[in-house]
């Protein structure tokens, strides 16, 4: 019998997904990368493997009827280190360390390509949960001003032109001027500094817009941006008047709960087109 294989990294979207097939009765076969743990804490028997161990890592999921895999939740390349790399990944080290150069874009297809080899077909996981994603709308009470749209729009521009470069998937435009880039630190990251430069009383626009969507051309089955209630939070943190991103193109985590946090700290949650 074919079985799914669940390959998370941190962030509550693994634990969402595992109860999800769990419910369903599918049983998922759980896994992570060892030093981003997040099924473990809470669940036993998962499979916990090194990128260094790749390939006896692929033959267990062979080995346990895996026919299918879904990736959820954060995960940034790992320092590998060389001691640990098996003779048989030790063959397969020339194409991931030249994968890794083009960038997370490449070494997810490179991924992908190496599941498939396996027999192992990837699923997205609005696939398994396609609620995750949002129809173009205002989600809550509270709707996007005019400047609020022109700067979404500025910031789709810029995010564009981020995702052809490979760089990230997040910004923050206020009244046309771009005042944060989502880098290798990430969203939490970007939206904290901001804040500091908020404290800090330094010279910069009032209110704002935090824009995520997806990075044009990527394969969306793996590393689609994700929002949810901490990611209010920040915004609210950093002075922002609210949160614009990509319909179906961003999943929302505990979206009633994003909703009601942004109706009561006064921010827009968009759906864009």
């Amino acid at each position: 019998m074919s079985r799914l294989a669940l390959i998370s990294g941190r962030g509550r979207l693994p634990q969402l997904l595992a109860d999800r097939l769990e419910a369903a009765g599918q049983g998922p076969v759980m896994a992570e990368m060892e030093g981003f743990e997040s099924l473990s804490r809470a669940r036993e028997g998962v499979e916990v493997f090194r990128l260094e161990r790749l390939v006896p890592f692929l033959d267990r999921l062979q080995d346990l009827g895996v026919t299918e895999a879904v990736f959820a939740g954060a995960v940034h390349r790992p320092r590998l280190d060389p001691a640990l790399i098996d003779p048989a990944t030790m063959q397969l080290l020339p194409r991931i360390m030249a994968a890794m150069q083009q960038g997370d874009d490449g070494t997810l297809r490179e991924v992908i390509a190496l599941m498939g080899e396996w027999g192992i077909t990837v699923r997205g996981v609005d696939d398994i949960c396609p609620e995750l994603l949002a129809d173009e709308g205002v989600l809550g009470a509270i709707e996007p001003r005019a400047q609020d749209k022109s700067d979404a729009m500025r910031g789709a521009e810029i995010l564009r032109a981020m995702g052809e470069a490979d760089v990230g998937q997040g910004c923050v435009v206020a009244r046309g001027q771009c005042l944060a880039l989502e880098a290798l630190p990430g969203t939490d990251a970007m939206l904290a500094h901001l804040a500091e430069l908020r404290e800090r009383r330094a010279e910069l626009p009032a209110g704002g817009v935090f824009c995520k969507a997806p990075k044009p051309g990527q394969d969306r089955r793996i590393d689609l941006p994700a929002l949810g209630p901490e990611s209010v939070q920040a915004a609210h943190r950093a002075g922002l008047r609210g949160i614009a991103f990509e319909a179906r193109g961003v999943l929302l985590i505990d979206r009633a709960e994003m909703v009601a946090q942004a109706d009561a700290l006064g921010l827009f949650l968009w759906a864009r087109a």
